[in-house]
């Protein structure tokens, strides 16, 4: 009997050949070439994130002078997976690998588990090869599970929140007494303002972390990410007539907006000048099709913890993970650690033009 094909007067050789067989995974490093398209994976894999956007290497490298790889697996053409990773060498606060340093989130962004395998095994061979005393991802969820070569510390949490299209929704969904302290920052006359440049942004965040106790950032860093995100990297500076009052630097990526950076003059205390800033930034994001607002990562059990609690965020655990090599045990590089108690109350004490010209070469070693 003949085939149906055949029957319909068809030569059997004109059947559509079978769909070739994927071809093999390939690892690569990104070069300046692949950074389109790796954006672009970017842009679309559910599991990526701003923090895992090309431009980080170019801020990474020039600002801190670190050194980068970031991976990339390719099948067919297309970009099935990235990674990228920083290493971050210091005599006093360790030896570390990690996606990424300076970043609030990364690890593994990929779309299929052979991808996320080999990348995988790509970060372990290189911090294994480089002599790291551990390596680190920091994903918002855990990657390898209950896995007992990955370490997790319950360090970090962050705040996300869907927004409304309608300012009068989002006012009203802010806690009665933080919604008290955005009005009462709008009575006060403040105003925000978007700037091409750091500058006025840099007066109010390195004033605000020097009363911190914290270094502060170079003004490099900044400029640089401020260069290579573009409109995706907005500096907003808040306003009394003419007196600077606070300052943010926020990031925006797939309808979300990220404050990442952010401070204020002592003036912005008498004013609610930080409350008002953050409402100031969700009235612009709502204008710019944003519908979800990222208020970052802050440690347990600090005032930056309060804050965003209450403004009525929910805390989401950040599940990094570490891998030890070298190392015996994670590094505990953070504020809360008792060790760092005595250089923070030093450090409020240092002038501020000498804390400015300090604190960048501290600051880099801490990722």
């Amino acid at each position: 009997m003949n085939s149906l094909i055949e029957e319909a007067g068809e030569p059997a050789a004109t059947l559509r050949s079978a769909p070739a067989a994927p071809g093999p995974l390939t690892l690569h490093l990104m070069q300046a070439r692949d950074m389109a398209r790796w954006d672009a994976f970017v842009q679309t894999c559910p599991e990526a994130t701003f923090f895992h956007r090309s431009g980080w290497r170019r801020a990474i490298e020039q600002a801190f002078g670190h050194r980068t790889w970031f991976y990339f697996v390719e099948q067919d053409g297309q970009i099935q997976g990235v990674l990228p990773l920083a290493q971050v060498k210091s005599r006093l606060f360790g030896h570390t690998l990690a996606a990424l340093p300076f970043c609030v989130y990364g690890g593994i962004a990929a779309n299929t588990p052979q991808a996320r395998a080999m990348l995988d095994a790509a970060a372990l061979k290189l911090a294994a090869e480089l002599g790291a005393g551990h390596l680190e991802y920091r994903g918002i969820r855990a990657a390898h599970g209950d896995d007992p070569a990955w370490q997790r510390k319950p360090i970090y949490v962050t705040f996300r929140k869907p927004i409304s299209a309608s300012h009068e929704d989002n006012m009203n969904a802010i806690p009665r007494k933080q919604r008290a302290m955005v009005r009462k920052g709008i009575k006060c006359g403040l105003r925000g303002e978007v700037d091409q440049t750091v500058d006025r942004f840099f007066t109010a965040y390195a004033t605000s972390v020097h009363r911190l106790g914290t270094p502060v950032f170079p003004k490099k860093w900044f400029r640089l990410l401020k260069e290579e995100f573009g409109d995706d990297c907005e500096v907003r500076v808040i306003l009394r007539g003419d007196e600077l009052v606070a300052g943010v630097l926020s990031f925006f990526f797939r309808g979300e907006v990220l404050p990442y950076y952010g401070g204020g003059m002592d003036v912005a205390r008498e004013v609610a000048g930080n409350d008002f800033m953050y409402w100031n930034l969700m009235e612009a994001a709502v204008e710019r099709g944003c519908r979800s607002f990222d208020f970052g990562r802050s440690k347990l059990g600090t005032g930056a913890y309060d804050f965003k609690h209450n403004w009525g965020f929910p805390a989401e655990p950040l599940e990094y993970e570490y891998r030890l090599q070298a190392a015996e045990a994670v590094p505990e590089n953070n504020p809360l650690n008792p060790k760092y108690r005595m250089f923070i109350k030093l450090w409020r004490k240092l002038p501020l033009g000498l804390a400015n010209q300090l604190g960048p070469h501290i600051v880099k070693h801490l990722g």
